[in-house]
């Protein structure tokens, strides 16, 4: 069972402020234990809306609508996430439990979220098939 872990943005994170050397050690060394449990996917953090694109589609059919960030409302956007795969929801839970304040300062707030697992979406063996050699092709492809 995948589980994404979602940071949620506060005002210092829109403004771009960097997290200070402490929590950033903290979040290493919760990263490497996850990492050492064989549980982690991946973690990251991302930049504030100020560079960032929602498209939108507004109409069935229609031309998607393209607007540049920033976007307001910062409790509702996501600073990082850390995607985990776990044996239960109850593990998720632990996990999630035990990562440091991502925001170091008693703002943080995290939203944990299921990943839908291609058997709930669909049982057609061509398109798991499909998805699956999609899966692998990622899995292979060479860092850059």
């Amino acid at each position: 069972m995948r589980f994404m872990m979602i940071v949620k943005a506060t005002k210092d994170s829109e403004a771009g402020i960097m997290p200070s050397q402490e929590l950033f050690d903290a979040m290493s060394r919760y990263n490497e234990e996850l990492a050492r449990a064989g549980v982690l996917v991946a973690a990251e953090g991302l930049h504030p809306t100020s560079g960032a694109i929602r498209i939108s589609y507004p109409e069935p059919g229609g031309k998607p609508k393209v607007v540049d960030g920033p976007f307001t409302e910062a409790k509702e956007l996501i600073a990082g996430f850390t995607l985990i795969d776990v044996k239960s929801k109850e593990e998720a839970i632990e996990w999630a439990m035990r990562m440091p304040d991502p925001h170091g300062f008693g703002e943080g707030e995290l939203e944990l979220r299921q990943v839908f697992e291609m058997p709930e979406l669909t049982q057609d063996p061509e398109a798991l098939a499909r998805v699956n050699e999609l899966q692998a092709q990622v899995t292979r492809k060479p860092k850059s």
